[in-house]
């Protein structure tokens, strides 16, 4: 509730302004658009959407998942109006005809971080060495199982020299967060908004920089909308300055 209120609080009179400026754009018919978009942005899409949803009178259906779903999901025919995902399938499904070029923005990165319960002790990972200890320390650790944060965190056990210690720890989940939150696993290591967004979680930190990836979120309207202008002033919003205290409010760095 605290990182709502905040991000409310922090809507300038350039937030205000861009939202005049939608509700008088010629968008007065109401448009129903569907969204698909990656779960580290579920906050920032959710509240950036509500207030895209009260300027211009457009109903926007969302659809979370990990990308690697999402992707499978519109080559198998669903249809959308926006997805947002990161730059490598964006670009596919602009290669393929599915996504207008000319629609491509990014929205912002987020970096990979370690969850633990509400309340738990907070391990140290402020060092290559300090992290390396934590996770040999760890009883469980819960990672994405498609998502992107999940590769960075194998590939950098891998590098580390610990990944068969590791493996029998290891637990794959569609949210990492939630396990932790659940109690079936003692740390999750997963994007650093879902962390912030799960009620009854706590972020330890940020992933040291020698093992830090960061995972970049780019949007792009669908080229067989059936709303196109809605779909694309969806995205005009979510990527305005006047967008930038939700996105840092909610562990996403601005593009």
């Amino acid at each position: 509730m605290t990182r709502r209120l905040f991000a409310a609080v922090t809507v300038t009179a350039a937030v205000v302004t861009f939202l005049v400026a939608l509700s008088k754009g010629g968008l007065a018919n109401a448009a129903e658009i569907k969204v698909f978009s990656g779960t580290g942005v579920r906050t920032v899409v959710s509240e950036l959407g509500r207030q895209f949803e009260e300027a211009t009178g457009h109903k926007l259906v969302m659809q979370f998942g990990v990308f690697a779903v999402l992707k499978r999901r519109i080559d198998a025919g669903e249809t959308f109006d926006v997805a947002i995902l990161n730059p490598v399938l964006t670009d596919e499904l602009i290669q393929v005809g599915k996504v207008a070029a000319d629609t491509r923005a990014i929205l912002g990165r987020s970096g990979i971080g370690v969850a633990v319960r509400k309340g738990a002790p907070k391990p140290d990972i402020s060092s290559v060495e300090a992290f390396t200890r934590t996770m040999l320390n760890a009883k469980s650790v819960a990672y994405s199982k498609e998502g992107g944060s999940g590769k960075v965190l194998l590939a950098g056990l891998d590098r580390l020299g610990i990944a068969a210690e590791m493996k029998p720890k290891l637990k794959a989940y569609g949210r990492p967060e939630e396990a932790v939150v659940a109690g079936e696993a003692e740390l999750g290591v997963t994007g650093i908004g879902p962390i912030l967004a799960a009620a009854d979680a706590e972020l330890v930190g940020a992933l040291p920089p020698e093992l830090q990836s960061y995972i970049v979120f780019t949007a792009g309207a669908s080229a067989a909308s059936k709303e196109p202008e809605a779909a694309r002033a969806l995205i005009r919003f979510l990527t305005a300055p006047a967008a930038a205290p939700v996105m840092k409010a909610n562990g996403l760095e601005p593009g």
